[in-house]
């Protein structure tokens, strides 16, 4: 059995409860009772991870699965997952392993997972699946680990997680993609169970650490499709960085949500809403010729072609347009 180290970020009250200061939920937690997440509990008036060293899913997998498209494209990464989450949402496409609790998993350690990642010679090591955020202590061990033996460190992610614990994970990720849900707070508080604010704050410091960052919306029609909610959030974005790329991503009813699957045509509106705004907008969960293609922002010339996971590349070596020298935002070494 592993040994999970003390549990990070969390404060000891009266009667031996305890708060749980990692994501803004801010669970209070009686002894014995664990956290809505899944991750944490509190065993005699202390804070335990109860997901340390515990694998439930592991893949070899294209970045481009994760979504990420500015990362070292057409290259593979070791993905990894536990069981748990913060966020409840109503439409969770992997439900089984982010809501589900108590199911099986492999005990390992941060160790055994860069050399399995190794193993495979790939050269970054995704957390993924699940929210990697909430497994907090094995992410940071492994990580640390990880960039010690020369592995880039992904995570695929709902950033919803208190400022004190992102900025202390920040210096180990090379690349994340935020999965944002919506730029309502009521569909936030509604249908995740969360709030927007934490997320977009997120997406903030993250960039502003000089971490990849992507961003992934699933696009549920009647729910979060409005014209407005897309351009906020290319509005938002761009903000940013108008060189951010976003994945507007086809949903498909799943767990406790039957809204109508996402239309083609949904997501072309969508795409054509927020392309006023962003140099980089990619269609995710459907096959739409050249929607997942990487175009010059300046020249139009196409410098990565997608057909499916398939990845070809017509940039210089340092990530600029053949055509016309303008650099493309990203990591491509």
């Amino acid at each position: 059995m592993t040994i999970a180290p003390a549990a990070a970020w969390w404060t000891a009250l009266e009667d031996d409860h305890v708060r749980c200061d990692l994501c803004p939920l801010r669970c209070r937690l009686r002894p014995g009772r664990d956290a809505p997440c899944g991750t944490r509990a509190n065993r005699g008036g202390a804070m335990t991870p109860l997901e340390y060293g515990r694998v439930a899913a592991v893949g070899l997998d294209p970045v481009e699965k994760k979504p990420l498209y500015h990362f070292r494209p057409g290259s593979a990464v070791f993905s990894v997952a536990a069981h748990g989450c913060n966020l409840h949402c109503a439409f969770c496409q992997n439900w089984t392993l982010s809501q589900e609790r108590g199911g099986q998993a492999t005990e390992t350690t941060p160790e055994a997972v860069v050399a399995d990642a190794r193993r495979h010679d790939t050269r970054a090591l995704a957390f993924t699946y699940s929210e990697p955020l909430v497994w907090f202590e094995f992410l940071r061990d492994t990580a640390r680990l990880a960039r010690a033996e020369g592995l880039a460190v992904l995570a695929v992610t709902n950033g919803f997680l208190e400022p004190g614990p992102l900025a202390e994970l920040a210096p180990w990720l090379d690349a994340v993609n935020v999965d944002l849900k919506s730029m309502d707070d009521r569909f936030y508080r509604r249908v995740c169970k969360a709030r927007l604010q934490p997320v977009l704050d997120a997406i903030t410091a993250l960039h502003a650490a000089g971490v990849h960052v992507e961003v992934t919306n699933l696009l549920i029609p009647d729910h979060n499709d409005d014209p407005a909610q897309v351009d906020a959030l290319a509005s938002f974005l761009a903000d940013l960085d108008p060189g951010l790329p976003l994945h507007l991503s086809a949903y498909h009813p799943a767990w406790k949500l039957d809204a109508r699957p996402t239309t083609a045509d949904d997501l072309l509106a969508a795409a054509a809403v927020a392309r006023r705004r962003l140099d980089h907008v990619y269609l995710g969960n459907v096959r739409l010729p050249g929607e997942s293609d990487t175009r010059c922002p300046r020249c139009g010339h196409t410098v990565i072609w997608r057909d499916g996971y398939a990845v070809r590349s017509s940039m210089t070596a340092a990530g600029a347009c053949l055509r016309c020298g303008r650099a493309i935002g990203g990591v491509w070494e």
